[in-house]
Parts: C-alpha cells; sequence; structure tokens
C-alpha cells in the first residue's frame, strides 16, 4: 500500500484552518491544506485568495490579559506558539489597548509561513463532500460552500443554523477633517489611536432618522428568515430598535471630550452628544474602519448619510459596508468533547463553522484542532486545557456546556468561566485570569512540547 501524501486533511485556510495547519506542521504532523478561493472558487465577502483574510474587521479586540477574556485568550494562543498572534504582531497597527493589524500585512505573514513549512502542502481546489475516511479538520468558516454544505447538512441529519454578519466601512484617512475631528482613546486609556467625529444632540438625531429611511438593500428569499447575530448588529437595526440605542453602543461619547469645543462660550461643551470612531486600518495608516458601523444600506444611500457625520463631509471610502449570511453547526449536540462528529469521528469541526464568533476565537478553537489531531495521529490521549481557561472555557460551551435548543454563535467572554463568588465585583477580572493563568501553566505542563 502506497504512503499517505499527508496524514491530516484541512478544508479551509482562513483563520482557524491556517492556525490548525500550523500546530500539526510544528509537531511533525503532513497537512494536506485545502482552500477553495484561487481554485475555482469564491465567496461573497472575500475579495483575495490570501489565507486568513480578514473580512469583517482589523481587530482582534482587547490585548488586556489581565482584565479582559479577549486579551486572556491572546496570551494563552502565544503560549502555544500560534500563528496568528505570531503574525498579528507583525502586521500590528496602533488601536489603543485592543490589537488591530494591517489585513495585507497579516494574511500575507501567515501564508509565507505555511508555504515555507516542509509539512504543509497547500492546495487551491473547492472540496464539495466530506471525506469517507482519515482524520479531516473542516474549517471553511461561514461562508461554507453549497455543495460541502449540503454534504454536512446529509452527514448531521440537522439542517445549519445561520446568520448575518456584517462589514464596516473603510475611509482613507486624508479625507478626514481633523480640524473637526480629533485623536483620542476613551477615558485616554492606550494613546491618542483612534479618529473622533463629534455629534451634537441635533445632529445625532438627524443621523438617526437617517438611518431609519434610508434605502437598505434587499435580502435574497433564502436569506429573508436569518436572524441577526447580536455581537455584529448593523446599524440600522439598531437604530429602530430606539433613537438613544446608538449612544450606548457604537455611538457611545462617555470618557471623549472634544478639544475643539473645550471653549467658554461653546454651545455644546466639552462633551460630544454621541461620537462616531475610526480605527486604523492598515500599516501605513492612510485607511481607517468605522467602528461599529456595519450595515445594509444601499451604497450610495451610505456615501450621503456618512457623510453628514462631522469631519466626513469630505469622506472618500476605500470599501462600503455590507452583509452577508453566516452558516454554523448546532455543535453542542453533534460535535463531541474533541470537536469530533459524533456519527463520523475522523472528522472534525473548527472556527466560525462551529458557533464561536470572533477572528480570535476561531483561531483558537482551530489551534485546538490541530492539537487533538497531533494526539490523534500520534495515538496519544488528549486531555482538554482547564474550563477555568480561556481556551477551556471557549471548548466546553461549543461542545456541550451550552444549551442546545438555543445555541447561538459567542464570543469569549468571563461569563463562559467557572464562576468565583467569594471574589470581589472590582477584583474579579483579574481573579479570573490569575486563577486561567495558574491552570494554563499546569496544563500546559502536561502536554507534549513543540520540536526545537
Amino acid at each position: 500500500m502506497a504512503t499517505a501524501m499527508h496524514e491530516v486533511h484541512i478544508i479551509g485556510g482562513g483563520l482557524a484552518g491556517s492556525e490548525a495547519a500550523w500546530q500539526l506542521a510544528q509537531r511533525d504532523v503532513k497537512v494536506r491544506l485545502s482552500e477553495m478561493r484561487g481554485g475555482g472558487g469564491e465567496t461573497p465577502a472575500h475579495h483575495t485568495d490570501g489565507l486568513a483574510e480578514l473580512v469583517c474587521s482589523n481587530s482582534f479586540r482587547s490585548d488586556d490579559h489581565e482584565h479582559n477574556a479577549v486579551g486572556l485568550l491572546h496570551h494563552e494562543m502565544r503560549r502555544l506558539d500560534s500563528l496568528i498572534m505570531r503574525a498579528g504582531e507583525i502586521a500590528r497597527v496602533p488601536a489603543g489597548s485592543a490589537m488591530a493589524v494591517d489585513r495585507d500585512v497579516f494574511s500575507h505573514e501567515v501564508q509565507t509561513a505555511l508555504e515555507a513549512h516542509p509539512n504543509v502542502e497547500i492546495v487551491r481546489e473547492q472540496v464539495d463532500s466530506l471525506p469517507p475516511e482519515g482524520l479531516t479538520i473542516v474549517a471553511t468558516g461561514p461562508l461554507t460552500a453549497a455543495s460541502l454544505a449540503e454534504s454536512i447538512s446529509d452527514a448531521t441529519g440537522a439542517d445549519s443554523l445561520a446568520f448575518f454578519d456584517a462589514i464596516a466601512p473603510i475611509v482613507h484617512r486624508d479625507s478626514i477633517d481633523m480640524d473637526v475631528c480629533w485623536m483620542a482613546a476613551r477615558w485616554d486609556k492606550g494613546g491618542k489611536d483612534y479618529i473622533n467625529c463629534p455629534l451634537d444632540k441635533e445632529q445625532y438625531y438627524a443621523f438617526v432618522q437617517g438611518l431609519l429611511e434610508g434605502e437598505k438593500g434587499q435580502f435574497k428569499e433564502w436569506e429573508a428568515s436569518t436572524p441577526y447575530f447580536e455581537g455584529c448588529m448593523p446599524i440600522e437595526v439598531m437604530a429602530e430598535r430606539g433613537a438613544e440605542t446608538l449612544r450606548f453602543g457604537p455611538m457611545k461619547p462617555v470618557g471623549l471630550d472634544n478639544p475643539h469645543w473645550a471653549t467658554p462660550d461653546h454651545p455644546n461643551g466639552r462633551w460630544p452628544y454621541a461620537v462616531v470612531q475610526l480605527r486604523q486600518d492598515n500599516k501605513l495608516g492612510t485607511l481607517w474602519n468605522m467602528v461599529g458601523f456595519q450595515t445594509k444600506l444601499k451604497h450610495a444611500e451610505q456615501v450621503r448619510l456618512f457623510r453628514t457625520i462631522p469631519g466626513l463631509e469630505n469622506a472618500e471610502f476605500a470599501r462600503l459596508g455590507g452583509m452577508h449570511r453566516n452558516t454554523f453547526l448546532n455543535s453542542p449536540s453533534l460535535l463531541d468533547r474533541q470537536l469530533r462528529l459524533r456519527n463520523a469521528p475522523h472528522i472534525r469541526f473548527a472556527g466560525q463553522i462551529t458557533g464561536c464568533e470572533g477572528y480570535v476565537e476561531s483561531s483558537a478553537i482551530g489551534l485546538l484542532a490541530g492539537l487533538m489531531a497531533a494526539a490523534d495521529g500520534g495515538g496519544r490521549d488528549w486531555f482538554p486545557p482547564p474550563r477555568t481557561t480561556a481556551m477551556g472555557a471557549l471548548l466546553a460551551h461549543i461542545t456541550g456546556d451550552a444549551e442546545a435548543e438555543i445555541y447561538q454563535p459567542m464570543n469569549v467572554n468571563f461569563g463562559l468561566f467557572p464562576p468565583l463568588p467569594d471574589v470581589k465585583k472590582k477584583q474579579r477580572k483579574e481573579a479570573y485570569t490569575e486563577r486561567a493563568k495558574a491552570d494554563f501553566n499546569h496544563w500546559l505542563a502536561t502536554i507534549e512540547t513543540v520540536p526545537a
């Protein structure tokens, strides 16, 4: 019998698939990484055929590993030599206490590392059905090709769930009026890393009315009954929930005093009624994205309405907002504790298709799937990270702790961790991260290490 050309087949070259491939390759496991972009397949949201392309945002969110569950997840991934975190550091751009990256640099770093690895074979091909045998990781993300999605549905005996994800606009930096806007982070944390556009009360309510009246793109018939994901809500949908909703969301003004208004005779005082923030999107600082401004408004309507925002009157857009359908499994009912399909255990799922939400969460689940598959192939027992860690809490939620009947995509958060009822609320976040780090260190000592 001929020797197999690869030991693990990974379907999907997004963040989760790329991270899984890296973890396996670093453990001397041969990997075939199938990516349909560049091989005749395409999606309605991607713009390139680069591995690990970032579609919705350029932010990995908070990098604070002492007070934030996402930052803690960053920390744990770095301890495991995450390719996604390694590339993120190289592609990093200023974003206060958050971690944001230049999209093109990031994707290039991930792809270059995998192309150069002797244990990775990247094949540009569309896989239309689940392999009947052989260790496989499916990391096709929320835009799984229809043929493969049908194969997954046939194998699971259930239809995939779905929700909408939305893309925020990107503005050219030199078209922003800095005589109106100013640079600052909220409460001056992390430096002056955001461009802030101030609105007074009249301007804010006019903007909200414009959102309500603006012409929206129509959904296709098969999309019409698909629910939105709460963590990526279009701004016009938020506006429909009440006139003040945006002021408690992406247009929150607290912690942002406007130096242009800081004069005794200014009618608005120093504090805007609402603020639109823009975050640097590339290393050159030439592109900035409108934070939290996902939208289904038609493109012409976006240009008209967004140019009513003070400081953006002459804005030039590198990309306008859009929406696409995402699909994910009801993982608590379909997958075991090792991300394996219960009725076909040679197949694992990883990334957003499992119902985790966010770049970092998807990458972390890909990382764990890679470690699990490496243990499987080597005939070793697998011991999951403790539930007290960020990785362990997220994995446990996906693979059984969540209620299957109401399962929805979830970001990592301290609500997934075992509680610490005896700790005062002000110290609770630090207590969570301290416990997690201690338990993660103990777990790390029990698993095999990456060969030097």
